[in-house]
């Protein structure tokens, strides 16, 4: 998965948001702030109110207001907002029609692509944008991994995969 430009550039706006006093900021501050030309700043604004993530007051002293608490809004719930669900293969939907890929059962490495993607997702959710932004606090995964047999490690998905 490559996190966007648009997504980094959607988070540092988010950023400034957090740490803005009054909680309102114009997008042209916004924008000069966190180091996005303006013109993509106005089209991020649009998507992050379209998903609800932000409100937009017209006006002399209008802007960007955050819609969500960062207390409990999720790096996944802004990332996934702007760039869509974050995936590592096209394990799930290979398939013109949509479908999962044809070759996923036979696959010796759907069980490792699904499941990084499931620690991938898992970790995006485990910080909120307040932990990150105000606590500057951020994730450190101490996972350990396993060989299984595949058929377990399929099982695990919760899928059949």
């Amino acid at each position: 998965m490559d996190v966007s430009r648009k997504t980094d550039y959607a988070l540092r706006m988010i950023s400034e948001l957090v740490e803005s006093p009054d909680g309102i900021l114009s997008v042209r501050s916004a924008a000069q702030e966190s180091g996005v030309p303006y013109s993509f700043a106005r089209s991020i604004q649009r998507d992050l109110a379209a998903a609800g993530i932000v409100t937009n007051t017209r006006g002399a002293s209008g802007g960007m207001r955050l819609a969500v608490d960062p207390t409990k809004t999720t790096l996944l719930q802004v990332v996934e907002a702007v760039q869509g669900p974050v995936s590592l293969s096209c394990c799930h939907s290979a398939d013109p029609a949509g479908g999962v890929c044809p070759n996923r059962e036979g696959c010796r490495y759907t069980s490792v692509w699904c499941h990084a993607e499931r620690l991938l997702r898992d970790l995006f959710a485990s910080v909120t944008l307040h932990q990150l932004i105000v606590e500057r606090r951020s994730p450190v995964p101490h996972a350990t991994f396993e060989l299984v047999p595949e058929d377990e490690a399929r099982r695990d998905l919760g899928d059949g995969a």
